[in-house]
């Protein structure tokens, strides 16, 4: 099973948590850390702008990243928010069974 982080910004700590929440809830990833203090600089539209954003950061599987995208599109308030995902190629392998278990769908 391939497995990915998700990372994500928002433009507060209650969004990430609100979005953080529905992801688990629906089953979509298996934890989602919040960190909030980030400084974003970026190019918008031909200026250089500089914000106070936090970063989610969610644990995952492949086959979830397209729903999981449009969850955190819906939920979101950017008109284009960060969604970008990494491959998770090592780790405990305890934790990365977690990760499969937890997302995955059980039920009708």
């Amino acid at each position: 099973m391939e497995l990915r982080l998700v990372y994500v910004t928002a433009s507060s700590k209650e969004e990430a948590v609100a979005i953080g929440i529905r992801a688990v809830e629906e089953k979509l990833v298996a934890c989602a850390n919040v960190l909030d203090g980030l400084t974003s600089i970026y190019r918008w539209e031909g200026a250089i702008a500089q914000d106070a954003e936090t970063l989610l950061v969610m644990k995952t599987t492949a086959g979830n990243i397209e729903k999981l995208t449009q969850l955190v599109k819906s939920l979101h308030s950017y008109t284009c928010p960060c969604v970008v995902t990494l491959p998770i190629l090592e780790g405990n392998q305890a934790f990365l069974d977690w990760i499969v278990d937890e997302t995955a769908k059980t039920g009708p």
